[in-house]
């Protein structure tokens, strides 16, 4: 930021007082901008023991798969914002919704936080930012061409969650090192070539 939206005078990038960090401030009138974390939402969606996924259709990440989820709107909870990206990116209603997952993603500003539910029905299809919307076994999934981190540490957690009987709420913090050790430890040859 460079220029205040408000009235136009150059920004000073420094700690307000009685803060302890840097915040964008208009010099002219002192008002603070806070750049706070953006939430994406999202489900686990399963139906007769498979998951809804989704190969992406937009950047970035275009032709990998992911869990249908998306930025939080404003004035949307979470589960509505969660169940909405279902139905742009699968079509597909979900019922039953728990929350499952919360993973802090710190070095990108944001936080992802996943549901897992039922499909509602049968239907699904693909929506415009997915080229195609499976349902999948968990050895079905293509762990390498997941989208994103979260995403495999999410499926992670739930087919953990399913084996052992019981789901339980899962929270932590994915780094930006993270996602090669997860890479590694699902490929066909345990990161050894």
């Amino acid at each position: 930021m460079s220029f205040c939206p408000n009235c136009g005078a150059p920004i000073e990038f420094r700690v307000p007082e009685g803060d302890d960090r840097k915040r964008n401030i208009c010099s002219a009138t002192g008002e603070i901008f806070y750049d706070n974390p953006r939430n994406v939402v999202g489900c686990i969606v399963e139906h007769e023991g498979r998951i809804l996924m989704c190969r992406r259709a937009i950047e970035p990440r275009l032709g990998f798969w992911t869990l249908p989820a998306g930025f939080l709107e404003l004035g949307e909870t979470i589960y509505e914002g969660a169940a909405r990206e279902t139905r742009e990116e699968a079509q597909a209603e979900v019922v039953d919704a728990e929350l499952f997952a919360m993973i802090d993603v710190t070095h990108i500003g944001q936080v992802h936080i996943f549901y897992r539910a039922r499909l509602a029905g049968s239907h699904y299809g693909a929506g415009q930012e997915s080229q195609l919307v499976s349902l999948l076994a968990e050895d079905d999934i293509d762990w390498p061409q997941l989208a994103f981190p979260t995403i495999y540490r999410a499926l992670e957690r739930y087919f953990a969650d399913r084996r052992a009987g019981t789901f339980g709420l899962h929270t932590e913090s994915l780094g930006a090192n993270d996602w090669k050790a997860m890479q590694l430890a699902r490929s066909p040859d345990g990161g050894r070539t």
